[in-house]
């Protein structure tokens, strides 16, 4: 059955943002030839657009040119702004931007573990507030969160877990009562998936698992496109993962004795100090980890990628997703030197083939997968959903 005419130009408008939007400003010959739609479809679609304020005239296609054919088309940026924010147990990190992604203002706050449930909110949610006036912006449109532990499927909001800092659970709710915006929560690791998916290390995959490396250990999976979250969201908790060489088992009120025990930061910087590096690479593991890089430590290059081999074999024999990325500061410290390492020893331990990369955006990737999040659905809102 055709589409009816007023869902061809949903369609075709779709389109023709979607195009302006990863090529830039374009000309409506542009626009034709992009889109294949007739010279009077192009000329219907452009005034149609500019009459409901998406896109505007940006300048002018070369510069001897005048006249309406050389007429660069721009989508209007400041049609609606956007904040991002990576969650983390010591702090808070903020970027703003416009309707496009360019980054208007930035900035993060720390936030101890000493600090009160409520002020802990306050501190967060002015932080939102003062970067968006620092960017010249009055009111934000899309509001994206990514933080640690599980979002619930049925709810969209994070669950309650002991680990974790109440004021966590709380920011999602005073930022929306707080500001004239939606408000969005994610997983901290599927927003690092979602980023390298869209532009790093898993660009060309549709299938592959993010192995998240940092104070605390997670996996995100994609399947054919699809992030999977599980019954009850907590697909790629892998730090519970019972696994060899922890002389205890995981429980169901903490993850020590399971994988996290093998490979979180603060496992690593332990076996650091076992291998002299502590004091030359400074505190932080991704740190450390790149020392031993840069050095060329082997046994300490060694001896991690046996510890963070044991959950990419796991995630491999039970998926088959055929690329696992090494995320966070540690998977990208480690680069290509704990990337090969650890595929070696997964095929060693699985006969399925699977490719191990390196992160290619590190622990920048939570946040830069919120700004993915907040601009596609601002994106699905201003310009129409996607058909």
């Amino acid at each position: 059955m055709p589409a009816s005419p007023s869902t061809a130009r949903a369609i075709n408008d779709r389109l023709a943002l979607g195009l302006l939007q990863r090529e830039g400003p374009l000309t409506a010959n542009q626009l034709k030839q992009l889109t294949g739609l007739s010279r009077p479809s192009v000329a219907d679609l452009v005034e149609r657009l500019q009459g409901s304020g998406l896109i505007a005239v940006v300048g002018e296609a070369g510069a001897q040119r005048r006249g309406p054919n050389a007429r660069l088309y721009g989508i209007v940026a400041d049609r609606a702004h956007l904040a991002a924010l990576d969650v983390r147990t010591g702090g808070v990190s903020v970027v703003v931007t416009d309707l496009l992604g360019a980054v208007l203002s930035e900035a993060s706050a720390p936030i101890g573990a000493d600090t009160g449930t409520g002020p802990a909110v306050e501190r967060a949610v002015a932080l939102v507030e003062r970067t968006a006036r620092d960017g010249g912006v009055e009111r934000l449109h899309t509001v994206a969160i990514g933080a640690p532990g599980l979002i619930d499927p049925a709810t969209g909001e994070l669950r309650d877990t002991t680990s974790l800092p109440a004021w966590h659970r709380r920011l999602a709710g005073a930022l929306q009562e707080r500001l004239p915006a939606r408000v969005l929560v994610e997983n901290e690791t599927n927003l690092a998936a979602r980023a390298e998916q869209r532009d790093g290390a898993a660009h060309d995959r549709d299938t592959f698992v993010l192995l998240w490396l940092g104070e605390g250990v997670g996996a995100a999976v994609v399947l054919d496109g699809s992030l999977r979250r599980g019954a009850s969201g907590g697909t790629g908790e892998i730090g519970f993962l019972p696994v060899p060489g922890t002389h205890m088992l995981p429980s169901a009120t903490g993850c020590e004795g399971g994988f996290h025990s093998l490979a979180c930061a603060a496992a690593l910087r332990e076996l650091g100090a076992e291998h002299g590096l502590a004091a030359a690479a400074g505190d932080e593991a991704a740190d450390l980890v790149r020392h031993a890089v840069e050095t060329g430590n082997d046994a300490f290059l060694d001896a991690a990628a046996d510890r963070v081999a044991i959950g990419a074999a796991a995630m491999a024999a039970i998926l088959d997703p055929g690329c696992v990325v090494l995320g966070g500061e540690i998977g990208r410290a480690g680069g290509d030197a704990l990337a090969t390492r650890v595929a070696d020893r997964v095929a060693a331990m699985s006969p399925l083939r699977t490719e191990v990369r390196a992160s290619a955006l590190g622990g920048s990737a939570v946040l830069r997968g919120a700004l993915l999040a907040a601009r596609d659905a601002a994106q699905d809102e201003v310009f129409g959903p996607r058909h």
